[in-house]
């Protein structure tokens, strides 16, 4: 299990732990939501059609994915302040490559080294507050981080939208290249090191290491769940949900900005809310996961009654879909605290590389659906191909679900925070 640092920390030390991680978070979220809003653009630009921009945006998640498992070894050998700040350098250099791209491998490629270069964002953070912060605050810190980052899927929205009426969107990545160039000084530069307890492991002892995490049933008994929750979340919020807003809602470009916008303030109120009732909760006795359940299983009611295209109702389940899909992330949290802590890095990689694989999988997945459907007349995809698409996603959760209670019953519930 974890345990508190011997020495507790200043406030000020905290606050340059915690800002300088919030804010790589902040551009990992913006680069992985921006596709939403600038598909139209790449579409016109290129040509590209529902596969393309599906397979394109979720490369993403494939490289992000890839590294995830030598990143915990990294995070854990190295410390988070090094990990990312060399990563977000190959970040820095994906984004300019997709800005001066004119061509599909191109802007594949820049995307790629864009989720290579960001993999460690959240990761790192995690990692982190397992050994600056106390056991209890996890849920809570973790919640605000991932909020953090929320705001850069805000920004992903409606600020670009208005910077596309100003400039183009080679412009935007340009910037966001130097930008994260910044942000990986500041990283380097500003937090302090703390090395935790099993820095000096070998990298033999470290490798083994993931193996005692995929060797838990308790990290088998939330994953499958908590994976498909979040896997379904981005492969929908940072690409789908744009086109649906527009072909089955009806919206133009603005109103779908709009909408994007507020999917993305209900997410960060979801981060921030949902993190500080598992926080509040846990004092009295009732464990983050009860909460984490209460929020994944929410999350799939939206989803069925989205599937229904209530379009009176387009708003208001948006936002809730928004709202309660960030609530997967509390598993981090919760299966850290099920480990010692110089696994910290391995556990949080070795779940966010399934989230991520799944959401490639989903995302590319959910394009191929909707392209065995003609597109209309008025160039929208067929409403019924959201249907399809985002149903395949609904019932790999429900599986998830009847795993989840399965295995509850084989290994019983004291193990799990």
């Amino acid at each position: 299990m974890n345990s508190t640092p011997l020495l507790a920390p200043s406030q000020t030390t905290l606050l340059r732990v915690f800002i300088p991680f919030a804010i790589g978070y902040f551009f990992s979220y913006l680069y992985r939501v921006v596709n939403a809003v600038i598909a139209p653009n790449l579409v016109a630009d290129l040509g590209l059609g529902p596969a393309d921009l599906g397979l394109l945006t979720s490369t993403y998640f494939l490289t992000f994915a890839a590294f995830q498992l030598p990143l915990g070894v990294l995070l854990d050998r190295f410390g988070s302040r090094k990990a990312e700040a060399s990563l977000l350098l190959f970040a820095a250099v994906g984004a300019f490559i997709f800005a001066t791209a004119d061509s599909v491998p191109g802007l594949i490629v820049g995307r790629a080294l864009i989720g290579f270069g960001v993999s460690s964002c959240l990761m790192a953070a995690f990692t982190a507050f397992v050994t600056w912060f106390p056991r209890e605050r996890l849920p809570l810190v973790n919640g605000i981080q991932v909020a953090v980052g929320g705001l850069g899927a805000l920004t992903g929205t409606t600020p670009v939208e208005a910077a596309l009426q100003i400039t183009d969107w080679r412009m935007v990545f340009t910037l966001l290249a130097v930008l994260t160039l910044g942000v990986a000084a500041a990283i380097y530069f500003v937090v302090p090191e703390r090395r935790s307890e099993g820095s000096g492991a070998t990298l033999k002892e470290q490798v083994r290491g993931i193996g005692t995490v995929y060797k838990s049933p308790v990290f088998w008994r939330i994953a499958p769940w908590s994976v498909t929750s979040q896997a379904t979340f981005m492969a929908i919020q940072t690409l789908w949900a744009g086109p649906w807003l527009r072909d089955v809602a009806g919206y133009d470009r603005m109103a779908m900005a709009e909408g994007l916008l507020l999917i993305a303030a209900a997410m960060v109120a979801g981060f921030a809310l949902i993190g500080a009732l598992a926080a509040r909760l846990s004092r009295s006795g009732i464990k983050p996961l009860y909460v984490s359940v209460c929020g994944m299983g929410s999350f799939m009611v939206i989803q069925g009654l989205i599937l229904l295209h209530i379009t009176s109702l387009t708003l208001p389940l948006w936002i809730l879909f928004g709202f309660f899909g960030s609530a997967g992330v509390l598993n981090y949290a919760i299966l850290s605290q099920s480990f010692p802590a110089n696994l910290a890095g391995r556990v949080n990689t070795g779940l966010n590389v399934m989230v991520f694989v799944v959401a490639f999988g989903g995302q590319w997945g959910i394009g191929e659906i909707i392209n065995l459907w003609p597109v209309l007349p008025d160039g929208r995809y067929a409403p019924v191909s959201y249907q399809a698409g985002f149903g395949v996603m609904l019932g790999l959760q429900v599986l998830s679900v009847i795993w989840f209670i399965l295995a509850g019953l084989r290994i019983g519930h004291k193990t799990v925070p």
